[in-house]
């Protein structure tokens, strides 16, 4: 599950990240709380709003949690003990999953 970062966009609200990721508000504040790399900005009303690196972490945080399996406090200790290999791991499989698209768009077209 990946959501587009729009270009020149400097903030998220809660409800589009959780549509991004198709989990629940509730998801995203209960990872807030539990995940010291979120630092999502508040309002005055107090509603969380997510940088685009809140949001890459938030991408991190569910491939490790949703899609590896893995336990809040397994996920935890990944993190900090190789966050950037795991962060740069992430990217690399993104950008090879959005080669492969492209290339299955190709073949789908020819």
């Amino acid at each position: 599950m990946h959501i587009e970062l729009q270009e020149g966009k400097r903030y998220y609200s809660i409800g589009e990240v959780s549509k991004a990721f198709n989990v629940n508000t509730s998801l995203i504040r209960f990872w807030d709380k539990e995940f010291d790399i979120l630092k999502p900005k508040k309002n005055a009303k107090g509603n969380r709003l997510f940088t685009p690196e809140d949001v890459k972490n938030i991408q991190l945080i569910y491939h490790l949690v949703k899609e590896r399996g893995f336990t809040l406090e397994g996920a935890k200790t990944h993190l900090k003990e190789g966050q950037k290999k795991t962060l740069d791991k992430f990217e690399i499989i993104s950008k090879l999953e959005g080669i492969k698209a492209q290339l299955l768009n190709i073949k789908n077209a020819i």
